[in-house]
């Protein structure tokens, strides 16, 4: 969601990033689809009013003012809505950027169901080599929550510093990016601030892998079989073949969908502590007005209300996956619109998350 992305994401292909001949593209491994279902519904088109950015939107101006790429909705399960931009299609695959961190949240969760991880362990009871970094003193719930205090700033325009140097171990430059994890010093004690920090979600996919001995892109390949995904998705990962778990997995509109869908079908309790702000701070609202005023940040998922009855995984340059779990629809938005200018970007977020809530209600009329 943050400027990591707009950095990360500097040759990367928006749509099918695996595809791409650009020699700045990380690696990739595949998520394969092993037991591939069809999405059951009949798409047809929606009417929705859309009020925003000081005027009325329809659909059609709302996606075409947010560089939207595909636009689907699934009610209930079933697939109402579905619209992609020209030349695209079902079979694309959409780099979710950030999204990727919501992904994370269901392997962490599965990790938790099965007894392999408790959110109480400490961060060094499970990966030692982080012992005297930030992260010495950080439990797992402190990085689920984007609360380890570690000294962090996502901006990666500075050519030397260590976010630069970090994000460029997926892209090319040879250097490991777990090696980087441990120069991250300590700030202020875990669980007293919000930062929006990549490598605390980088950690938490290392003490997960750690505690089930799967890499996330197996991991994702168990939940993929399990949401009958439709087609193989790709993540990308650095030098040592470490997948970049806090941004670089591309899969269909339809797929993504199917990973929203856990915010409504999966463990109740898991849902609760991803999707309910743990701090006041936490709160939709009270996170620093640079990245949104429209959300809070519960575990990897973004709520836009207290009680984390909406949420929405959110990735740079327009990736959404919304869930209103009263309405039991899930509104899957691909976007790329440009990011250089913060203002052009600032109100391409602030317009989607004022549309997607209609467009989950319009669903449902």
């Amino acid at each position: 969601m943050a400027e990591s992305d707009s950095a990360s994401l500097g040759g990367m292909q928006m749509v099918n990033p695996h595809l791409t001949d650009s020699g700045q593209a990380p690696a990739y491994r595949t998520v394969t689809a092993t037991r591939p279902a069809v999405l059951p519904g009949a798409p047809a088109p929606l009417e929705v009013a859309i009020a925003g950015a000081g005027r009325m939107w329809d659909l059609e101006g709302w996606n075409t003012t947010t560089h939207g790429t595909s636009l689907l909705v699934v009610d209930r399960g079933r697939l109402v809505h579905e619209w992609y931009a020209g030349g695209l299609g079902p079979t694309d695959l959409f780099l979710g950027a950030s999204m990727t961190k919501s992904a994370l949240a269901h392997l962490v969760g599965a990790a938790v169901g099965s007894g392999a991880l408790r959110v109480e362990d400490q961060v060094i009871d499970h990966v030692p080599e982080l012992a005297s970094s930030g992260y010495a003193a950080c439990t797992v719930l402190d990085v689920l929550t984007m609360t380890s205090g570690v000294r962090w700033v996502e901006d990666y325009r500075t050519p030397s510093g260590l976010a630069t140097r970090f994000i460029a171990s997926f892209f090319g430059s040879g250097q490991a990016s777990r090696d980087l994890l441990a120069e991250i010093e300590p700030q202020d004690p875990p669980g007293t601030r919000f930062e929006y920090c990549t490598p605390d979600s980088q950690v938490l996919d290392w003490v997960r892998e750690r505690a089930t001995g799967a890499a996330y892109d197996e991991a994702l390949g168990e939940l993929w079989a399990t949401l009958g995904c439709e087609q193989d998705a790709v993540v990308g990962t650095d030098a040592a073949g470490v997948p970049m778990a806090g941004g670089s997995l591309a899969a269909t509109s339809r797929d993504w969908a199917r990973m929203g869908t856990l915010q409504l079908t999966g463990d109740p309790w898991w849902i609760e502590l991803t999707s309910v702000p743990r701090a006041p701070f936490l709160r939709p609202g009270r996170l620093p007005s640079s990245l949104t005023t429209h959300v809070g940040f519960g575990g990897h998922w973004w709520p836009l209300d207290d009680a984390g009855r909406r949420v929405t995984a959110d990735g740079s340059r327009g990736q959404f996956t919304y869930v209103d779990r009263d309405l039991e629809v899930v509104v899957v938005k691909t976007s790329q619109w440009p990011y250089d200018d913060f203002l052009v970007d600032r109100q391409a977020r602030d317009l989607s998350y004022l549309g997607l809530p209609e467009i989950a209600r319009a669903a449902t009329r």
